[in-house]
C-alpha cells in the first residue's frame, strides 16, 4: 500500500485535488468512494476519494471569471493556484465519479455527456464551453491539505475540497482509472475497512472518521469551515515503526492540525491510528 523508505531522498511534491462528494439519505450523509485500479501507480487497489494532480488545461484563462468559495483564499503556499486546485477537483470529479458542479444544473447523462468529450481529447474548458456550461467553483469547500511522507516515492500535495453532490446526479465510475464506484455513509467504510474487507490509505481514514459524525450537509460544511488548511506531511519514524502528525511529540510541526490521534500505527495490515 505505501512504499516508505527512511534512506529515500525526497522528491518534490506534485499538487494534487481531491473531492468529498457528499449526499443526504435517508439514514444520513453518503459520501462518493471509488476503487483504484489495481495497476495504478500510486495507491492502486485502495479505496478512495475522486481527485488526481492539477493538469496544464485546469489554469484556462477562461475559468478566472468564476468565483472561488471564501476559504479558497485561505490555501497558503500551495504548488498551485487555488483555482487551478478547484478546477483540477471538478474535472477529476468528473473524470471518475461523473460527478461536477454546474451554475446550470446538469443530470448524469449530461455528466456522462460531458465526461465522454474529455475522453474523446476535448480540454476541459473547451467541453464546457461545447456544452454551454459553466463551473460553480465556489460549491467547492477546502476541508484540509495533505502532503504524502517524504519516505514515499511519488509524493502530491493533495487538497481535499468538500462538495454537495450535485442534484440529478447519481455518479459512476470510470472503468479507467477506477474499478468502482459507490455511495456509503462514512462510518460503513470505516467499519469494511477495520473488517479487512478494503484498504484505506491513513488520510482517507481520517477524513471518513471527521465526517462520519455528521448527520446533515449542514454539519459537513461547518466541519469544513473549522478545518485547518495548513498542510499535514506525516513523518515517518523508523525506529518506532508510525507516521506521526503534525501536534505529534515526534513530528517536526508542533501544532496540531488536524483533529485525532497525532499518529498512524501499522498494525493488522494497516496504518491505524493512535496516540503517543
Amino acid at each position: 500500500m505505501l512504499d516508505l523508505d527512511p534512506h529515500r531522498a525526497p522528491v518534490a511534491p506534485r499538487a494534487a485535488a481531491t473531492v468529498l462528494v457528499l449526499r443526504p439519505s435517508s439514514s444520513g450523509l453518503e459520501i462518493y468512494c471509488i476503487v483504484r485500479h489495481a495497476k495504478s501507480g500510486f495507491m492502486g487497489g485502495l479505496v478512495a476519494f475522486p481527485g488526481g494532480k492539477v493538469d496544464p488545461g485546469d489554469h484556462d484563462p477562461r475559468f478566472d471569471a468564476q468565483p472561488l468559495h471564501a476559504r479558497a483564499l485561505e490555501l497558503e503556499e500551495t504548488p498551485e493556484p487555488p483555482r487551478a486546485l478547484a478546477v483540477a477537483a471538478c474535472r477529476e470529479a468528473l473524470e471518475e465519479a461523473a460527478l461536477v458542479p454546474t451554475v446550470t444544473p446538469l443530470d448524469s447523462a449530461g455528466a456522462l455527456s460531458l465526461r465522454a468529450r474529455l475522453a474523446a481529447g476535448a480540454s476541459f474548458a473547451d467541453a464546457l464551453d461545447a456544452a454551454g456550461l459553466t463551473l460553480e467553483l465556489s460549491a467547492l469547500a477546502p476541508f484540509g491539505r495533505w502532503i504524502t511522507p517524504a519516505a514515499e516515492p511519488r509524493r502530491f500535495d493533495a487538497v481535499f475540497f468538500l462538495l454537495a453532490s450535485p442534484p440529478g446526479q447519481t455518479g459512476q465510475h470510470d472503468a479507467h482509472e477506477t474499478t468502482d464506484g459507490f455511495w456509503r455513509a462514512p462510518a460503513e467504510v470505516l467499519a469494511t475497512w477495520r473488517r479487512g474487507e478494503l484498504q484505506l490509505a491513513p488520510p482517507t481514514a481520517r477524513v471518513l472518521e471527521l465526517l462520519s459524525g455528521c448527520a446533515t450537509l449542514a454539519d459537513a460544511r461547518a466541519l469544513a469551515d473549522a478545518q485547518c488548511l495548513l498542510p499535514v506531511c506525516p513523518e515517518l519514524v523508523a525506529d518506532g515503526g508510525f507516521l506521526a502528525l503534525p501536534g505529534d511529540p515526534a513530528h517536526s510541526v508542533r501544532e496540531r492540525r488536524v483533529a485525532g490521534p497525532t499518529r498512524f500505527v501499522f498494525r493488522d495490515g494497516r496504518f491505524d491510528g493512535a496516540d503517543p
